[in-house]
Order: C-alpha cells, then structure tokens, then sequence
C-alpha cells in the first residue's frame, strides 16, 4: 500500500515508522530538508515543498497514493491537503489530523476527510477506557461524524456474562465487529460467549451509541431479574430468556 504522509514532525514520523514496519510504501512530505536527516526513518521517500500547492502534491504522484494522511500541526494545513488529495486526485482515502478540538467539526468529508484523529479526544478516550470499566467510550468518530467506534470493557458483575453473542439484541445500528480477550482480538460469532473483562468493539452511529449504553449498563431493563434463569427484555419490555505535541510541521 503506497501511503502519503504530509508532515514530519513527531506525529507523522511515528506514523511512517509504525506503517514502515509493516512493509508500506511511505511518502513523507514536508517543508523543512533538516528534518529528513533527524527523522531516522529507513526506507522511506521524501518530497521537500509544500504541501498546499498542487504542483508539491503533482510531484508527489498523489493519483497513486491508497491514503493519504495529513499530520501537520496545522489544522489549516490537514485540511487544505485533504481537499486537494479528494478533489484534484481522486485519493480513496484521507486521515487528518486534528490539532484544536474547536475545529474539529469541519474534518469532514465536505473538505475531503474520510477519518479525522482528534488527538486530544484520542487521548481522553484512552484515559477513560482505562477507569471507567463498565461505560461506553467513544474511541474514533468515522466519516462525516455519522458514525463511530467504540469500545466497552465487560465488568466483572455485568448482566450480559455467559450470554452468546448471538443472545443479546443488539441496536440496529450498532455492529460488534471485535472482542479484545486477554490481548488476543476474536472475530465475534453468534456462539461466542461474554466474560468478564472481555473488551468489546462496535462501530455505531451517533445515534445508536445512547442506546448501546443503555443495554450494557448495570441498570438496564435488559438485566437479569433471576439469578437463576436470566432475562433479557426486548425492546417492548418483554422478557426473553438469553444482551502532540509539537508546532506547524508541515
């Protein structure tokens, strides 16, 4: 996969080294030469100009790029080259990056941002995934901010133990996609059993996410209401037994 990456800064580096590490063509971007030679990227292309202009991005061969990601400090900058990468180009996918949390509502795909990494959101996610066990955390927002990842992490004394997947009536608009198990990943099936601690991933919309919350929370109505014979209810309440950091760098 050929993946162009506008801005070298610390943001942009990690990502061509993570991406490099998994044998990716890498284009980094960037209008500073100094930082070809600090970066200590092995293997990678460099296009000194920028960015903005299309005759940088013509150079760059952006009509072959798989995705392009625009990583400068810039918010300006991150949205610009996605507008030119989705318009002039074609790319079939963008990522960019969001530096202020105000702007975040434009990086979408009216100024040609397919996914918008709000890292500041990011990393709040990441807190919360880490102590608030048994709440729904918002780890991505997808697309024209429809629809989202996100994950729960399975309390030890939750209803949905020992339901299969297939058990549990899941909102229409939310899809488990992963389950996290002792840092192993499983692709859901509708035998698959819910433990406790068991990290579950679903994309969902917007929308769908209040819904989700409710049915995994320990007050749901969908809680078991005999220890015995536990019991979902169904959506008419009817029971059933079965749930960075540095500054412009682009």
């Amino acid at each position: 996969m050929k993946v162009v990456i506008v801005g070298a800064g610390s943001v942009g580096s990690s990502i061509a080294r993570e991406l490099l590490a998994h044998k990716h063509e890498i284009l980094l971007i960037d209008l500073k030469p100094e930082v070809i030679g600090r970066s200590g990227l092995r293997g990678a292309h460099w296009l000194v100009g920028d960015a903005c202009e299309l005759s940088t991005l013509k150079d760059a061969k952006l009509e072959d790029a798989d995705v392009v990601v625009s990583a400068t400090g810039d918010d300006k900058v991150n949205l610009v080259v996605s507008l030119l990468a989705k318009t002039e180009f074609g790319v079939g996918r963008t990522v960019g990056r969001v530096n202020n949390p105000k702007n975040d509502w434009m990086f979408d795909d009216s100024w040609g941002v397919d996914v918008a990494v709000n890292t500041p959101q990011l990393m709040t996610a990441l807190v919360e995934e880490a102590v608030e066990i048994g709440d729904l955390v918002r780890l991505l927002t997808l697309q024209t901010g429809v629809s989202s990842l996100v994950e729960f992490t399975v309390p030890h004394d939750s209803h949905v133990i020992g339901l299969t997947v297939g058990g549990i009536e899941w909102p229409e608009d939310a899809t488990l996609v992963a389950i996290l198990r002792d840092q192993a990943p499983i692709t859901p099936s509708r035998d698959d059993v819910i433990d406790g601690g068991d990290e579950l991933f679903f994309v969902t919309t917007i929308v769908a996410e209040d819904e989700l919350r409710a049915l995994l929370s320990p007050e749901s109505p969908e809680s078991p209401h005999d220890e015995q014979h536990p019991v979902t209810s169904d959506r008419h309440g009817n029971g059933n037994h079965q749930s960075e950091d540095d500054g412009f760098d682009g």
